[in-house]
């Protein structure tokens, strides 16, 4: 299974020493048209968005900010309506909370822009998921499936996404220290990160598959996932990085056809009086059915917490002599995220004066309690326009 995850696109961009004026955007109509049946909702972003934030949210997709290399639909207005609302209560709004409203007024982005359908990269299978342009402008793909109903999936294709660009918007403006890069030197690989398995890389000291493509972005995937991710994901994935894994087949001479190869923690032998024997089992996916980190047990059953693993494994025990797979990579994975994490939080302490920590708390309890009827209301509360006749 391929894996999905965010995007991301550096652009060079001009600097001056001209001071900007009270808007980026001297063309655009102060007034929502009182005519469009979105009046009330162009209303409410001219006002939560543009006026505090000098930011032009485009949710009617404009050929001209979109990837011309790339088949792409635009949003549908209701799902747009909500993410433009989730994108505040759950980005802006948590930054807003722990740092005040300058802090994303001084380097938030200046564009946002919604596509209603995935961009695919046709040459590896991956799907884009979020874009961060020259830290002016953030695009988030694929709002035509969003489900409300399934937070699993709000967070795979949007939260995790919205803060994993703004991590790449916060690192192209103060970079993060050298030292993250050396943690993993010489592990990086670009072309085939897809088909990794999130427990073998987690072993390696990824905190994704992602995460192994590039330094860059195990560093925004460090921000992201920490940030969003559940306690009990969090630690699935931990335990994910301290148990060694084999493919259960002898290495061949590509170590690279090797890591695309199921990968196992556990094996058991059936038949005692046969050593060369084993039966390996234990698997991960980074997001099974239901959008979530899960350890895959013999019968594809998915465990999504190091208790239901670990009650997993005392049953079949009953049956089978369970053995650990040895640990050979050399590298200690739950060390180096944990490293990661703690050079991330330094960075935000020493150059944005942020508790990541506390950021992580404000998140998970938005993303957790969100009431979208409330925050549609918001809309709804906006008087009906006056329409000349």
């Amino acid at each position: 299974m391929l894996s999905v995850t965010a995007g991301f696109l550096a652009m060079a961009s001009a600097c001056s020493e001209d001071k900007l004026g009270p808007t980026i955007f001297p063309d655009v109509s102060d007034d929502a048209d009182p005519t469009s049946y979105t009046y009330k909702f162009d209303t409410w972003v001219n006002r939560e968005y543009r006026d505090v934030y000098n930011l032009d949210f485009k949710y009617k997709m404009e050929d001209v900010e979109a990837d011309m290399n790339y088949n792409l639909v635009p949003a549908s207005y209701n799902n747009a309506r909500d993410l433009c609302l989730l994108t505040k209560y759950l980005w802006f709004d948590a930054y807003k909370e722990l740092a005040g409203v300058d802090f994303l007024k001084e380097y938030g982005p200046r564009i946002l822009h919604l596509i209603g359908s995935a961009a695919i990269n046709p040459s590896s299978g991956t799907e884009i998921l979020g874009l961060a342009e020259g830290g002016l402008k953030v695009t988030l793909f694929k709002v035509n499936e969003m489900d409300l109903l399934n937070f699993n999936q709000l967070n795979e294709y949007y939260f995790r996404t919205m803060h994993h660009e703004f991590g790449h918007i916060l690192h192209q403006t103060k970079s993060y220290p050298t030292d993250f890069n050396l943690l993993s030197t010489g592990r990086y690989d670009d072309g085939s990160w897809q088909n990794k398995a999130i427990g073998y890389v987690a072993s390696l000291g990824f905190i994704t598959p992602y995460a192994s493509s590039q330094a860059r972005e195990d560093f925004a995937e460090t921000i992201a996932n920490y940030v969003t991710r559940t306690d009990e994901a969090m630690e699935l994935i931990k335990w994910m990085a301290a148990q060694g894994w084999s493919t259960g087949a002898e290495a061949s001479d590509d170590p690279a056809a090797d890591a695309d190869k199921p990968y196992f923690c556990r094996y058991y032998y059936p038949d005692a009086n046969d050593p060369d024997n084993k039966v390996y089992f234990l698997s991960s996916v980074e997001k099974d059915p239901d959008y979530r980190p899960a350890v895959v047990g013999l019968r594809n059953e998915y465990l999504h917490s190091v208790a239901e693993v670990e009650a997993y494994l005392d049953k079949l025990a009953e049956t089978y002599d369970i053995r650990e797979v040895e640990d050979e990579d050399t590298v200690d994975g739950l060390d180096l995220i944990n490293q990661k994490q703690q050079i991330v939080r330094n960075w935000f302490k020493e150059q944005w004066k942020i508790d990541f920590d506390k950021l992580r708390e404000i998140v998970q309890t938005r993303q957790q309690n969100f009431d979208i009827e409330a925050l549609r209301a918001e809309i709804d509360a906006i008087p009906d326009p006056v329409v000349a006749e």
